[in-house]
């Protein structure tokens, strides 16, 4: 595929956003021309191709894969997964969006309701948003004490660790927004309860907060076993593309020689006779 992607070193940039008070990803506030959706499209669609052929192989192989989607609020991480997801099968490259946890599951071990979800061979999950709420919204909004928070950055590259120990690949994106860009995506949402709901409101007021908790979380959780990769998304069709070109780089795949496919004949009636009775059809309003 494409020749092997730079990493971005999201833990140093934290540190360098500790001492400044700026973002950690300052390429997200660069002023570039956004993509025409028609180049867009071609684009996309050859990397959707190459993610067919990725799914082949997985499936061949047996491969393990998690990706972890976090960012900003409006950042686009569901857009992201959509154009991955949009032409592979879904009982290959599955999507994990979990609600709230029930106060059962509050009781639990916190990873606890997402080890459920973790592939079994020759499957991709995606987690949109992830284990790491408790370092995010959860640590923002009051949802968990300083306490918890603290030590979920202590033991997370503990686990992930584990979990890339186990054979399973383990790849996590960051998408930056830049605060004016998030804003204009805010309110062009106001009116659309589908897009923004009550905590998004909350959000909306406490950019530095949020900022002081990503800085936190890329500094305590960037490690050369599971890195985070910042993903510029202020155009959000170039950082779909973008994010898509890395993660194809970053699993080798080779193209899975299929046999060829020819259709028997069909069967013949034998005597079959439509039955005599009336149906309920659906309106052709169309």
């Amino acid at each position: 595929m494409a020749a092997k992607a730079k990493k971005v070193d999201a833990g140093s940039s934290a540190k360098a956003a500790r001492k400044s008070g700026k973002g950690a990803a300052p390429a997200a506030d660069q002023k570039r021309e956004k993509m025409k959706n028609k180049e867009y499209e071609e684009h996309v669609k050859k990397l959707q191709g190459e993610l067919v052929k990725l799914q082949l192989w997985v499936q061949q192989e047996g491969l393990r894969i998690i990706l972890v989607f976090e960012g900003r609020d409006t950042a686009g991480k569901g857009g992201v997964i959509k154009a991955i997801t949009e032409r592979v099968s879904p009982r290959v490259f599955r999507i994990v969006a979990l609600p709230a946890p029930t106060e059962r599951e509050k009781s639990q071990l916190y990873i606890q309701r997402y080890l459920t979800h973790f592939p079994a061979a020759g499957e991709v999950i995606l987690f949109d948003r992830s284990w790491y709420n408790r370092a995010g919204v959860e640590r923002v909004m009051g949802f968990c004490s300083e306490k918890e928070a603290e030590r979920f950055l202590q033991l997370c590259p503990v686990w992930e660790r584990g979990i890339v120990n186990s054979g399973i690949t383990l790849i996590k994106y960051w998408l930056e927004v830049s605060e004016d860009e998030q804003q204009r995506r805010f309110e062009s949402r106001i009116n659309d309860p589908r897009k923004i709901s009550p905590m998004d409101v909350k959000a909306a007021s406490r950019w530095y907060d949020y900022s002081r908790a990503r800085d936190d979380m890329l500094l305590a959780t960037d490690t050369q076993f599971a890195p985070w990769y910042v993903v510029d998304s202020n155009d959000q069709r170039r950082a779909r593309l973008n994010c898509i070109s890395h993660f194809l780089s970053l699993i080798p795949y080779k193209d899975v020689k299929r046999e060829k496919i020819k259709l028997g004949k069909r069967q013949k009636r034998k005597g079959y006779v439509d039955p005599d009775r009336t149906y309920r059809h659906v309106p052709e309003v169309f």
